[in-house]
This record gives structure tokens, sequence and C-alpha cells, in this order.
């Protein structure tokens, strides 16, 4: 099993000159901290894509691209790009080019977001939501897996014989499909025959293994073996020496921040006992001491029939890069091997 970490590239606080000094370090530290991830043998870091005053992540690749300049094995990854909102002939471009860059250590998660900012940025209807994505999602598999191009749809003028440049390093170029909880995400992964990175931000992860398998029968009536049909897991966690400190740094910068980005969305309040739940044995959280959490894996991956790849998400909670840094180390060289010896 793969373990990773996704960043949202979390901006710091500060406005005017400050803001944008912060905003230096931090992209500093982020980069930093992918240094440490592959140093200390971590698998994947995957860069999301928001268009958010919080979040410096709009321009994924150019990140990644300077993380592969400044490292050798770990794998570099979208966690997701908002494909819906994007020209899928830049997308693939951008990363034909990252993988030439990092030797061939470039992969996409896709998907459409659970932001909607892209949409009116772009000039975008947010009623074309599925439309947009689902005929984005055909070009880009057509151009990963054709030089010479030609196709039509709605939203985007006909390609007639274009050739597209320049190729990727890897064929196929990994594409994996980034899904919540629809049904229908989970069946299109499955007959297209991608992997799928399964976002599971609440609730209790085995909840999920009727979706799952809905994507393996899918992949298994299109002829797909299960060597493709991978499923990987992205998840909220933390890692520190004793469950104790890792709640104890983690839940007052998560509660922050979650109950913000509720009142936009209509949840309720964040409640120490709900993220207790969420933390709990069944819960989707991985926050805890490296024991724990390598358990917590490995049943999440039973739960699902098997998992290809866990990524954590922690850069949510406002911690520190010095928390973060701490995390990672902990991660590579305490929970992979746990997990690896428990597989």
């Amino acid at each position: 099993m793969e373990i990773g970490i996704d960043s949202f590239a979390a901006a710091a606080i500060g406005e005017g000159p400050d803001r944008t000094k912060n905003s230096m370090q931090a992209l500093s530290e982020l980069l930093e901290r992918i240094q440490i991830a592959d140093q200390v043998g971590l698998d994947v870091f995957g860069i999301g894509e928001h268009h958010r005053k919080e979040f410096l992540d709009s321009a994924p690749t150019m990140i990644l691209a300077a993380a592969a300049a400044q490292t050798k094995n770990i794998k570099l990854t979208s966690a997701v790009t908002v494909l819906s909102a994007a020209d899928p002939v830049r997308v693939f471009q951008n990363f034909a080019t990252l993988d030439l860059i990092s030797k061939g250590r470039a992969e996409m998660v896709v998907g459409r977001g659970s932001f909607t900012e892209a949409f009116p940025l772009f000039g975008l209807n947010l009623k074309d939501y599925d439309a947009l994505f689902s005929e984005k999602l055909d070009l880009l598999l057509k151009i990963r897996d054709n030089e010479f191009v030609t196709w039509s749809g709605k939203f985007r003028p006909a390609l007639h014989q274009q050739a597209i440049y320049p190729r990727p390093l890897q064929d196929p170029f990994p594409i994996w499909l980034g899904v919540g909880g629809t049904p229908e995400s989970f069946v299109r992964a499955g007959t297209l025959g991608l992997p799928l990175m399964v976002a599971v931000i609440g609730g209790e992860t085995h909840r999920f293994s009727p979706l799952v398998d809905l994507y393996r029968e899918a992949g298994r009536r299109a002829g797909h073996g299960p060597d493709k049909l991978k499923v990987g897991l992205h998840s909220l966690g933390y890692v520190s020496d004793t469950t104790e400190k890792a709640v104890a740094e983690y839940y007052p910068g998560y509660a922050e921040t979650f109950t913000r980005i509720g009142k936009e969305r209509g949840w309720p309040p964040v409640t120490f006992s709900r993220f207790e739940a969420q933390r709990g044995p069944r819960g989707a959280y991985l926050v805890g001491d490296p024991e724990e959490v390598a358990e917590k894996i490995l049943r999440h991956s039973e739960s699902l029939g098997g998992l290809a790849r866990v990524s954590f998400q922690m850069d949510n909670a406002n911690l520190s890069h010095a928390q973060l840094l701490k995390a990672i180390e902990i991660i590579g060289t305490k929970v992979k091997p746990l997990v690896a010896s428990n597989s």
C-alpha cells in the first residue's frame, strides 16, 4: 500500500505586504515538506486546486514542478485537478511537462472539486457541473491515448487530427478519478478502468464499501482487470508521538477551519464530541499515534476490499510548519512500516 500526503497549500494569515511575504514563506515551507516526505520514503505527495483566499494552490502544477526539481523518488500528483473548469488540452500539456521534469513521477487525480469558485472565475455555468466534467474527461483520456486527436463536444471547439505535445514519459500516463459519494462517479471510474481516489472527509469509512463494490463490478463488466481497478483513500489526518498530543495539536485549528467553512455550507458548528466520533475506530479521521493510525488504515483497507493508496490531508488545522514536518517524518518512519509489516 502506498502512503502519501495531500496539501491544499494553506495560506498564512496576514494582509497587504505581510500577506504576500507570508505566502512566499508558506510555499517555501511546503516545498520543504515535500522534500522531507521524499527523504523519509513516502510514496506520493498531492497538491489540490482551489481559487480561494485561504489556499495557494490555484496553479498546482507550478508547485509540483518546483518539487520535482528538489526530489528524487516520490510521486507528484494533483489532489484534485478541477477538470470541469479547465481546458483538457492545457491540463494534459502541463502534466506531461511535469512528467518529463520529474523523470516519470507525475500523476493526476481529476474531479469536479468540492468548492465552486472556479465556475464563475472561468465563465462557466454551475448548471453544467456534470456535463462539463463528463465531456472534459472524455477529451482528456482521448488526448492521453492519442498523439493526434479528432474530437467534438458542446463546451469546447472541436479538434481535427490535432497533434498535442509534449507527450509524457509514462505511457499510459496515470490518471485517477477523484470521487465523493455519488454512485454514478464510482460506476464511471470502473467503466473507464481508472484508478479511484475516494475522498472521505466525514462519517464512517466502511459505509463507502457498497460504492467501491459498484466501482469494481462496473470495471469487471467493462473488461478491466483488477490491476487497473485500484482504490485510494484521501482522509483528514495527523500523527504525533501520542494520541493525546495529536488531538491537542490538531483539534483547535480543525474546529476553527471547519466551523468557518460550515457557515458557508450550512453545517452545524464543530464540537469535540463529533470530532472524537470521527476519530474513533470506525470514523474517517486518521488522527492519533503511529500504532493507532496504522491499525485504522488497515481496518479501512479491509472494509473497502483492499486499498492501493492512503493520503493524509493535514494542512487544514493551522498547524505549524514544524508540526507538519514532524508528522510527515512519523508517517514515513513509523506509520508506513507498521502498515507494510501488517498488510
